[in-house]
């Protein structure tokens, strides 16, 4: 059933869209309060929040899809100012991330240089109910997270995926707040004479790789998806559904419900006491600090715990 575009701008929420005659899905992200929170926790120097802000969007795009349980991880380990980034998406709908980087190596690292650098960037994927874990590896080799995107789906799904993420900081008088947008489209065609082979991911070096030639329906997705400003991903008054219309309007889209997302760290005092168990005493002795305790803070959500060294035995 036909119904207006709705103007109600959401945020921390993730709106999957079908547009049928591209034989096109996708989501569009759009973080405010969630992401604000992960970042203020470790008050990030601006050029670190917004690839970590990139990141948790690049997630949540993916995480969304999980149904009721499990756990999608991104996580990037490189040469770069910033060497480490995790962001766990736990199902179905908590966000939680942290960076690591060298202080020195981002001051003095240019304004347009690649602040991952060179590594890695793993997606683990834990769906519960006994279910193999998976995880797939792409290289980093300076191309950002978006073509990072590009190149696993193309490597190791096997679907033509077009991604693009925004990050942006406000400043009103002395308040910060920051906002985070993705969209991300796949093509995924049923009709035979529609589909294409792709090149072989993981091949043994010397395998012949076949000439692709893109269907003209994900041509023409591409280049619409690729219309899209970095603003429009942020702009807090304009409603995913009415970006989407922007896009696709000419070939009809379809929206589905819409998933909340909001930040959220699992850690407990219980989790971490257990954690603790698990060292011999001689190691927990040598962690009690000049106050006679063992103090704890989570990297995730920088909440600090202390347990006096008899609650651990």
């Amino acid at each position: 059933m036909l119904r207006p575009v709705s103007d109600d701008a959401r945020d921390d929420n993730v709106l999957p869209f079908a547009v049928a005659p591209l034989d096109l899905r996708g989501r569009v992200v759009r973080l405010g309060a969630s992401i604000d929170e992960i970042l203020a926790r470790h008050a990030y120097p601006p050029r670190v929040a917004r690839v970590v802000g990139e990141a948790a969007a690049l997630t949540a795009l993916l995480g969304s899809a999980l149904k009721l349980e499990g756990r999608l991880q991104l996580q990037t380990k490189s040469d770069g100012a910033i060497d480490m980034i995790v962001v766990d998406f736990d199902a179905p709908n908590r966000l939680r991330a942290f960076a690591r980087f060298d202080a020195a190596r981002l001051a003095a690292a240019g304004a347009d240089a690649d602040l991952l650098g060179k590594g890695h960037l793993a997606l683990t994927l834990e769906q519960g109910n006994d279910m193999a874990r998976y995880q797939g590896i792409v290289a980093l080799e300076g191309q950002g997270l978006e073509e990072a995107a590009h190149r696993y789906f193309r490597q190791s799904e096997q679907i033509p995926t077009f991604v693009r993420l925004a990050v942006a900081e406000s400043v009103t008088g002395a308040q910060t707040s920051w906002r985070a947008g993705g969209l991300m489209v796949q093509f995924l065609p049923a009709a035979p004479e529609r589909q294409a082979d792709l090149p072989p991911g993981n091949a043994p070096a010397g395998t012949p790789v076949p000439e692709v030639i893109e269907n003209d329906a994900w041509v023409e997705a591409k280049a619409l998806a690729a219309t899209i400003e970095d603003h429009e991903l942020v702009d807090p008054t304009l409603s995913s559904e009415r970006l989407l219309y922007r896009l696709f309007h000419e070939r009809g889209v379809r929206v589905f419900s819409a998933q909340s997302v909001k930040a959220a760290c699992r850690c407990s005092r219980q989790r971490i006491a257990n954690m603790l168990r698990r060292f011999t005493p001689q190691e927990r002795a040598d962690m009690v600090g000049d106050n006679g305790k063992i103090g704890v803070t989570c990297e995730f959500c920088s909440t600090y715990r202390e347990f006096a060294p008899a609650e651990l035995e």
